[in-house]
């Protein structure tokens, strides 16, 4: 049983800004409603799973901003041409078969978690997450993978996507997946605007490895060979101690949907007429086709 889980947002703003003009003739822009539904109908495609979700952002949990005041601030505002077309995919959503999941003062990222680690639980279950951020590869292990479409994670350009295990994590970071974490601690994230300490990844990572984690660095400071880089760990040891917890997963959130809910089911005749508002010609017909098929498929079982 294959679990998807999709970063909503991280998608929409994907698609709105790879397709910069696409508008139905009405005038109304449809360029991130036509990228997201391409990008999960690939994804459907790609991965077959039998359950998802498309997991939204829904404010901020208080207990980042109590730490960090700024945590976020430095985000702009969403494009307004996008404001529309979010409200019409969260419509959407449904249609291609996914379930909405978000919780009130919670990140997708926890929530997406939280799904990963239950599901974790169940015998046979494989998670996906469809996700560029970097808090949740510290999941990933032997029943945790991350799907990614970037063209330096696939192994060749026509495979067209890639499943990131613990080994390619592994690579991908230079530390294993449950380190992490450590490393965001040390270089902080300026799409969070959490600070760093004027570490880069590359040296953060090999000071975890050498030191075997975040604990074990910061109480052996001495032995850290570069003086420059000695001296930024003592300065900065309460603001490092701060980013780790502010990167840290809230896996403890009560599920809003249990997991057997997720099961993928489209809503062809809706998803037509939807299609049709926004007039994407070729999407359209590839989805009646589908539905076609889908229907002589069902009739075929039911005689």
């Amino acid at each position: 049983m294959r679990l998807l889980l999709i970063d909503g947002h991280y998608y929409v703003y994907r698609s709105f800004f790879a397709i910069p003009n696409l508008s139905n003739s009405r005038g109304e822009r449809t360029n991130a409603i036509f990228g997201f539904t391409k990008t999960l109908r690939l994804m459907l495609k790609h991965l077959q799973p039998e359950l998802g979700a498309v997991v939204w952002d829904e404010g901020v949990p208080q207990r980042r901003v109590e730490l960090q005041p700024a945590y976020k601030e430095t985000r702009k505002e969403m494009p307004k041409p996008m404001i529309p077309q979010l409200e019409f995919i969260q419509k959407l959503t449904p249609l291609l078969g996914f379930r909405n999941i978000s919780l009130p003062d919670t990140e997708a990222d926890d929530l997406m978690g939280c799904y990963a680690i239950a599901a974790c639980k169940r015998p046979g279950m494989e998670v996906i997450l469809a996700t560029n951020d970097k808090d949740l590869y510290q999941l990933v292990g032997p029943c945790v993978k991350v799907y990614s479409t970037a063209k330096a994670d696939l192994a060749l350009p026509k495979d067209g996507f890639a499943l990131l295990s613990e080994d390619r994590v592994t690579a991908k970071w230079e530390v294993p997946p449950k380190l992490i974490a450590d490393v965001l601690a040390l270089t902080g994230d300026s799409v969070d605007n959490i600070p760093g300490i004027g570490l880069g990844r590359k040296t953060a990572a090999a000071l975890i490895r050498e030191f075997g984690g975040l604990e074990s660095l910061l109480s052996n400071t001495d032995k850290v060979k570069s003086a420059r880089t000695r001296e930024k760990l003592v300065n900065a040891r309460e603001q490092i101690l701060q980013n780790r917890k502010m990167v840290d997963l809230d896996c403890h959130l009560e599920l809003p949907m249990p997991i057997d809910q997720l099961r993928i089911e489209p809503d062809y005749a809706a998803l037509i007429a939807a299609l049709e508002r926004c007039e994407f010609k070729s999407l359209l017909q590839e989805v009646r086709d589908e539905a076609a098929r889908t229907g002589a498929r069902s009739q075929g079982q039911l005689l």
